[in-house]
């Protein structure tokens, strides 16, 4: 064995921390080197100064730094365990939001579409069968006084009623082409109680007709 070897093995040697084996061949050594007798000598004066210094009473000081240090510890533990246990809660909840609120949306939308599938658009048709669901515009009052004349020509018009019940816009169905400022004048200034949809005022459509009028063409 060379001393590259020994000195490594030296303390070991002396605390008997080792194989009998190796005891022996640390023994062999030291016997043929007094180099490593030396530096044995001087590892047992250590061992015999330290062991008379004694055992030292740790200051008091040192236990409550112990205690606050334990303590610190374990409130870090219990705040990264209730910080883990929130974070995870966050994370499920969101997993769960998504496909609600996307089934939420989903739902807002088809019953949209099938609200506009339900509700009926204002009557256009001259057959059209007004439902419990709507009611079409009816004739209030007309603030207007007209002098028929002596013509006896009848004039068809269409009058589109918006929601206030009163008339948006009009087209001759029947008769000239421009009607005379008088009955254009009844027309935009004559009040409808207008049509209902699911009793909310809404636009509808009235076929109003004037017979025995002058009309000017």
């Amino acid at each position: 064995m060379k001393c590259a070897e020994a000195k490594p093995m030296l303390s070991p040697y002396l605390d008997t921390a080792m194989t009998g084996k190796e005891m022996n061949a640390v023994s062999d050594h030291l016997a043929s080197c007094a180099e490593c007798r030396t530096e044995v000598a001087l590892l047992t004066t250590t061992q015999r100064l330290v062991s008379e210094l004694g055992r030292k009473q740790a200051p008091p000081e040192m236990a409550l730094r112990l205690r606050v240090m334990v303590s610190q510890e374990v409130a870090q533990k219990r705040r990264n365990s209730w910080e883990e246990l929130v974070l995870r809660w966050n994370n499920a909840v969101r997993a769960f939001m998504v496909p609600a609120m996307a089934g939420m949306v989903s739902a807002v939308i088809i019953f949209g579409l099938m609200i506009g599938m339900i509700m009926p658009m204002p009557l256009r048709a001259a057959d059209d069968i007004p439902t419990g669901l709507y009611t079409p515009p009816e004739l209030s009052s007309s603030p207007f006084g007209y002098d028929p004349g002596q013509a006896e020509n009848a004039v068809v018009v269409e009058a589109y009623i918006d929601p206030s019940g009163r008339v948006q816009e009009f087209r001759v169905l029947q008769g000239p082409e421009e009607l005379s400022p008088e009955l254009k004048n009844m027309l935009l200034f004559t009040q409808f109680r207008p049509a209902t949809s699911f009793g909310l005022p809404t636009s509808g459509r009235a076929i109003l007709t004037f017979t025995g009028i002058n009309v000017r063409g």
